[in-house]
């Protein structure tokens, strides 16, 4: 997962454990955030998570599920700046050792990860 600032330069970088759920760890990459407005997906659209940034201050754009009952509010033209977020995952992805993941160490392609992440600031 990975939190990126206005721009689309990646401020936090957390590896999972591949087979879980990103909100499983959401929580915990936002956690302290003083951003002014956070942008995410319909998988994000869990109460605790919003209430989590409402109470540190944040507006949240997370368009509701389609079986939520009381469907929350979100600005759609807000919402069109999430694309910076996959077009971070392209720029990492351009290395090879990120997009096919060589390394079998999870510590050694965080590593990777992280490195490709230097590179997308620096460009």
């Amino acid at each position: 997962m990975v939190l990126v600032d206005a721009l689309g330069n990646p401020l936090r970088i957390m590896l999972g454990e591949g087979r879980g759920h990103d909100m499983r760890y959401a929580p915990e990459l936002v956690m302290g955030v003083t951003s002014t407005t956070v942008i995410g997906d319909k998988g994000f659209d869990v109460d605790h998570f919003v209430e989590q940034l409402v109470e540190q201050g944040c507006s949240v754009v997370i368009p509701a599920r389609s079986n939520r009952r009381a469907p929350r509010d979100h600005d759609p033209a807000i919402y069109k700046d999430r694309y910076l977020v996959e077009i971070f995952f392209q720029r990492i992805k351009r290395y090879r050792r990120v997009a096919t993941r060589y390394e079998k160490l999870a510590a050694c392609f965080a590593g990777m990860i992280l490195l490709a992440s230097i590179l997308v600031w620096l460009a």
